[in-house]
C-alpha cells in the first residue's frame, strides 16, 4: 500500500481528493433527507434530486478547484483549510438551492442549510480519517520516532503543529515547569510536569526530547539537557530566532571576558626596556615552549630581537602550534625559530641541542604543574620537575650558557603537595649550581597563579558556565595570588636580566583574592546570575567540592619576610636558606633510588627530609 501511495503523482492525488469530495455530495444529501424525514421518504426525495445532481457535482468540482481544496495536503489540512471547506460548503448549499428552484423542486431553505452543514462535517471528517489511514500505513512501513516537547509555550505549540506534518516524527506530549499549564491540552497534546518524564519515556517509548525554550538562558537549557541525557535520552534544542534569521554569526563573535578583568587591580604592562639587552642578538632556549607561560615567553622575547629562539617541548601538538604562530610573527625579521621535540630529562639530547645551537640563555618553564595530577603520579612529577631541571641546568653550565632562569611557583613555599615540593627541590638544585658555576648566572623567579593559563581557574569557570554549571570551588575560604600571563612574563624577563647569580626573585602579586569572589565575577561577567539561597532562580550554581589532596587554603610567596627591593618596582629578592653541595647530592641520590625502585613512599620520605616546611596533607586540608 505504501508503494502505491508513493507511486501516485501530485496531480493524481489531487484528483483522488476531488473524487472523495464529490462522492460526499450524494451522501450528504441522503443524510440530510434522512434527518428531516423517514428513510423511505428520504430515498424518494433523493430520487427527485437526481436530475440536478450532475449539475451540482459539476458546480462543486469547479468551486473546489477554484478554492484549491484538493491541492491541500492531508498533513497541512488545518485551520485555514477547514475555513476554505466551510466556505465551499456554504457555496455548495447555495448552489443546491438555486438548482432546486430552477428545477421546480419545492425544498425548504432549512434542507439546503442542513445539506451544507452535513457536507462540511463529512468533508472535515473524511480528511481526518484519510490522514489517520495514511499515517498508519507510513508508521507500519517505517516506525515513527516519538518525541517529547519540553516547553508548552508559543514556540512549543508551534513546533508540535509543525511536527504533525512530518512523516517520521510523532510528538506525544509536552513537558513544562509551569504548573498553570500542567494538565491542559495544547495543540492536541497533554502537558505533563517534568517529574513524569521517566514514566512517559517508558510508557510511550520516547527516545528524544526537543527543548522548545529558546528564550531560556543557555545555562538553564544546558542543565535541563544534562538531566535528560542522564536518562539516556537524545536531546535537541530549537534554535533561537537569532539563529533562524542569520544573526548567529554576530553572536558567535562574542568572546568570554578577558581573564585580566578579574584581577582586582590594575595589571602592569610596560615595555621590557633595558631588560632586552640580556636577550638581544642571542640564542635563547625556552623549555616547555608550548605551554601557557612558555609560549608567552617566546612572544615577548621577539620584541628583544634575539638571533634565534629554540623551542624545546615534549608535546608534539603544543610544539607544532607555537612554532606555526612564531613563524608567522617572525616573518621578515631574520629571527630564527627552531622547534625541538624532546624531554629535558634526556641528558644526551639536552647536551646536543645546547651545543649545536650555541644556546646563550635558557628560560626553563617546562614542568608538570597540575597539583592533583602530580599528587596522583608523584614519581613522574618528581622525575620531570627535579631531574629535568638538574639535567638542563647542569648541561647549560657545561656548555657555558650565560643565563639560566628557572620559572618557579608559590606552591614551592612550605608545600603540602608533591608538585610544590618538586618545585622547591628544583630551586635547591639551581641554588646549588649557582654556588659552583661562576660562568653561568643561575637564578629563579617565583610567582603565584596566572590568569588564563592552561588549567587555571578562569578558563575552567568559563568552560563550566558554557555547559550550564555548576561552577566548582574547592572551599569558600580559599584565596590565591593572581597575575596575568603577560605581566608575569614581563617581570620574569626583567628579573632574569637583573640576576647576578643565586637569587630567588619574588614577584609582587598584590593581595590574594578569594576564589568565591572570582567565581561570582566570572559568572556575572558572562551575563548570568549566581543561584544560591538568596536567588534560587539564578542561572549558575557555585558548588563546593572540598579541597583537593595537597591543596592549601592560602599560598605563600616566600619562606621568610626578609625581602630586598630591586631596580624594578614589582620584583623583590628573597633571602632564603640553601643546602650544601653534599646535602643536594644526598637528596638527589635518595630521590634517584626511589625512582629506580618505583617507591612512592621513599620519594615522599626524601621530600619530608629536605623540603623546609613540608607538611603532607593527609586529608588534603591545611591552612597557611
Amino acid at each position: 500500500m505504501l508503494n502505491l501511495i508513493n507511486s501516485l503523482s501530485r496531480v493524481q492525488k489531487v484528483y483522488i481528493l476531488l473524487a472523495v469530495d464529490l462522492t460526499l455530495i450524494p451522501l450528504a444529501l441522503l443524510f440530510t433527507f434522512t434527518v428531516q424525514a423517514l428513510p423511505s421518504t428520504a430515498l424518494e426525495t433523493l430520487s427527485l434530486t437526481l436530475p440536478i445532481l450532475p449539475y451540482l457535482l459539476l458546480i462543486a468540482a469547479g468551486l473546489s478547484m477554484w478554492l484549491g481544496i484538493p491541492h491541500i495536503q492531508l498533513n497541512a489540512y488545518e485551520r485555514n483549510a477547514v475555513g476554505l471547506t466551510a466556505v465551499f460548503s456554504l457555496l455548495l448549499a447555495g448552489a443546491s438551492a438555486g438548482l432546486a428552484g430552477f428545477a421546480g423542486l419545492a425544498l425548504p431553505l432549512g434542507t439546503h442549510v442542513m445539506f451544507g452543514i452535513s457536507y462540511f462535517l463529512f468533508s472535515v471528517a473524511s480528511r481526518a480519517v484519510l490522514y489517520q489511514v495514511v499515517t498508519a500505513i507510513y508508521r507500519r512501513a517505517q516506525p515513527m520516532r516519538r518525541v517529547l516537547i519540553y516547553g508548552a509555550g508559543t514556540t512549543g505549540t508551534q513546533l508540535a503543529q509543525a511536527l504533525r506534518a512530518h512523516d517520521s516524527i510523532d510528538p506525544v506530549a509536552f513537558v513544562d515547569d509551569n504548573t498553570s499549564l500542567q494538565g491542559m491540552m495544547l495543540a492536541g497534546l497533554p502537558v505533563y510536569p517534568p517529574a513524569r518524564i521517566a514514566e512517559l519515556v517508558e510508557n510511550r517509548r520516547v527516545a528524544r526530547v526537543l527543548l522548545a525554550m529558546p528564550s531560556l538562558s543557555q545555562p538553564k537549557q544546558a542543565q535541563i539537557a544534562r538531566r535528560l541525557q542522564k536518562m539516556r535520552l537524545e536531546v535537541q534544542a530549537l534554535p533561537s530566532f537569532a539563529q533562524l534569521i542569520g544573526e548567529e554569526a554576530l553572536i558567535d563573535k562574542l568572546t568570554p571576558v578577558a581573564p585580566q578583568s578579574f584581577l582586582g587591580r590594575k595589571s602592569t604592562d610596560v615595555s621590557l626596556g633595558d631588560a632586552c639587552g640580556s636577550y638581544a642578538d642571542r640564542t635563547v632556549l625556552v623549555s616547555g615552549a608550548g605551554g601557557s607561560i612558555g609560549s608567552e615567553l617566546c612572544r615577548q622575547l621577539l620584541s628583544c630581537r634575539p638571533a634565534r629562539v629554540v623551542l624545546y617541548e615534549l608535546s608534539e601538538l603544543a610544539l607544532y602550534t607555537v612554532h606555526q604562530e612564531l613563524e608567522q610573527l617572525t616573518e621578515g625579521t631574520g629571527i630564527e625559530i627552531v622547534p625541538v621535540l624532546g624531554s629535558v630529562t634526556d641528558p644526551r639530547q639536552v647536551r646536543k641541542v645546547l651545543a649545536d645551537h650555541k644556546v646563550q640563555v635558557v628560560l626553563h618553564a617546562a614542568a608538570y604543574k597540575h597539583v592533583p595530577l602530580v599528587e596522583a603520579n608523584p614519581l613522574p612529577g618528581l622525575a620531570n620537575n627535579v631531574f629535568g631541571t638538574q639535567t638542563l641546568a647542569r648541561e647549560a653550565a657545561e656548555v657555558g650558557v650565560e643565563r639560566f632562569i628557572l620559572i618557579s611557583s608559590d606552591k614551592a613555599v612550605r608545600p603540602t603537595n608533591v608538585m610544590g615540593a618538586s618545585k622547591r627541590l628544583a630551586e635547591l638544585v639551581v641554588q646549588d649550581l649557582a654556588t659552583r658555576h661562576t660562568g653561568t648566572i643561575f637564578t629563579m623567579v617565583r610567582f603565584g597563579n596566572v590568569l588564563g593559563s592552561s588549567g587555571s581557574v578562569v578558563p575552567l569557570f568559563q568552560e563550566q558556565i558554557s555547559r550550564g554549571g555548576p561552577v566548582t570551588v574547592t572551599d569558600p575560604r580559599v584565596k590565591r595570588f593572581f597575575m596575568t600571563i603577560r605581566e608575569a612574563v614581563q617581570l620574569v624577563l626583567k628579573a632574569g636580566s637583573a640576576a647576578k647569580g643565586g637569587e630567588v626573585f619574588v614577584l609582587d602579586m598584590g593581595k590574594p583574592m578569594p576564589i568565591m569572589q572570582l567565581a561570582r565575577q566570572v559568572i556575572e561577567s558572562a551575563g548570568y546570575t549566581v543561584r544560591d539561597a538568596a536567588t534560587p532562580d539564578g542561572d549558575i550554581e557555585i558548588e563546593i567540592i572540598g579541597l583537593r589532596p595537597g591543596e592549601k587554603l592560602e599560598e605563600e610567596l616566600t619562606l621568610t619576610d626578609d625581602l630586598i627591593g630591586t631596580r624594578y618596582q614589582k620584583i623583590f629578592c628573597a633571602r632564603e636558606g640553601e643546602l650544601s653541595e653534599i646535602e643536594v647530592a644526598a637528596l638527589l641520590r635518595g630521590l634517584r633510588q626511589a625512582l629506580a625502585a618505583s617507591d612512592e613512599e621513599a620519594a615522599r620520605e626524601v621530600i619530608r627530609r629536605w623540603v623546609e616546611g613540608y607538611a603532607e596533607a593527609v586529608t588534603g586540608r591545611r591552612t597557611s
